[in-house]
């Protein structure tokens, strides 16, 4: 089952169930695949793809939470961090703190970096290689560790 199937039978199920909030969320999810997926390529949406937007939906509703904490609208940043918690049920799984370390390392060991000043070298290869997998600030304070050590 690919993640568009996934998401469209989640959507039947939330509709049986009649869970609103759930079913806004679910059809957030689907109408940012169907405008990837008219957006001019002929290619049906890869799975890489549908993480990133999901990924990306899920930060938006986090920033959005924190917005609505800060002006004191509790009952706004309720319903973001629900759908937040929706969307994160289908995003990819993350790599440890431990696992991104262990990458690092061997970038760094490729690269030959010595230095914070070769940061760029190292990033450029983990950017490409753990996308999706890890938050870039995480993969970042990482580098700069161990480049400072």
């Amino acid at each position: 089952m690919n993640f568009t199937e996934r998401i469209n039978a989640d959507i039947k199920t939330a509709m049986l169930a009649r869970e609103k909030e759930k079913l806004a969320a679910l059809r957030d999810i689907k109408s940012k695949l169907l405008l990837e997926a008219t957006s001019g390529s002929d290619e049906p949406i890869s799975d890489a793809t549908a993480a990133k937007i999901v990924m990306k939906m899920h930060k938006q509703r986090m920033d959005t939470y924190q917005l609505y904490i800060e002006q004191n609208r509790e009952d706004l940043a309720a319903d973001e961090l629900f759908q937040a918690k929706v969307i994160e049920d289908y995003m990819p799984k993350m790599m440890t703190e431990d696992e991104i370390r262990a990458e690092v390392k061997q970038a760094i060991n490729q690269t030959a970096a010595s230095a914070p000043s070769d940061m760029g070298k190292v990033m450029g290869i983990l950017s490409a290689k753990l996308a999706g997998k890890a938050d870039g600030k995480v993969i970042a304070s990482i580098v700069k560790e161990e480049l400072s050590k």
